[in-house]
């Protein structure tokens, strides 16, 4: 396909999801807990939906791509090219009325990361890069994405999606950042990524993601001129616990923290 077919190919991914999410939010739905017991982990009609939308277009424009997607699992993974789906990722978010969730639509080439997408339907957003640019679409109009230089630590807003996240050793060396930036935030989900990119955040630390929790992300926080990897400075395209910097000494000296 041609970068022209491929954008419009992913546009009408992000538009037609986003028309079977958005009925539901803000709506009485069904809402399950998928944990068995354990933290509270709620999936809806509305996560179910979008991803059957969008694994019915892959399907039938890339028969010969793989699948990876939070709700309805793996399909030919071991293609070259395999498209990561989390329909809505901030689903608590998304149940309490909050508008910080988003559908992340992430393509990957052999295992990397290589375009990502972040639609926020309900404020008609979207947060999308190739690991070389990143660009905005939404109210006030287009724009290239590119993430904000602070001088270190001191200056700097961190993010993180619950501080609940973290246990043990993981907290400490959470909590070791935090004491040296100037804002921490939390909440938020793929939104703080966005800001990253957008140059109104300038670090996010997470625990336990998952691939459709990142996959998409890394090449719009790249292509704005950002970094994520894993916490030991490896990819982050497999989940796990994960850093994204604004730049390459913040994200130095966070690991450094990190590491204790």
């Amino acid at each position: 396909m041609s970068a022209v077919d491929f954008g419009a190919f992913v546009a009408d991914l992000a538009t037609r999801s986003g028309q079977a999410i958005l009925p539901f939010f803000r709506a009485h739905h069904a809402l399950e807990d998928k944990s068995a017991g354990g933290t509270f982990d709620p999936v809806t009609e509305a996560d179910r939906a979008g991803e059957a939308v969008m694994r019915s277009l892959i399907r039938q424009h890339f028969p010969e791509h793989g699948l990876l997607g939070e709700e309805f699992g793996n399909e030919n993974v071991e293609a070259e090219y395999v498209w990561v789906l989390d329909p809505i990722d901030g689903t608590r978010a998304f149940i309490s009325g909050i508008p910080v969730w988003g559908t992340l639509i992430g393509l990957t080439r052999q295992g990397v990361p290589v375009y990502g997408m972040m639609h926020q339907p309900f404020s008609g957003e979207r947060f999308s890069g190739d690991g070389r640019e990143a660009r905005y679409e939404g109210p006030g109009g287009p724009r290239r994405l590119r993430t904000r230089q602070v001088p270190g630590l001191a200056s700097a807003t961190l993010m993180t999606t619950s501080p609940h996240l973290f246990e043990g050793e993981e907290a400490e060396a959470f909590a070791r950042v935090e004491a040296q930036v100037r804002l921490s935030r939390y909440g938020c989900d793929c939104y703080a990524y966005c800001m990253l990119a957008s140059g109104h955040v300038d670090l996010v630390i997470e625990s336990g993601l998952k691939p459709y929790d990142i996959v998409a992300l890394i090449p719009i926080i790249e292509g704005a001129g950002g970094i994520v990897t894993s916490w030991d400075g490896g990819s982050a395209a497999g989940g796990g616990r994960v850093i994204a910097a604004a730049s390459e000494a913040l994200h130095q000296a966070a690991l450094r923290l990190l590491a204790g």
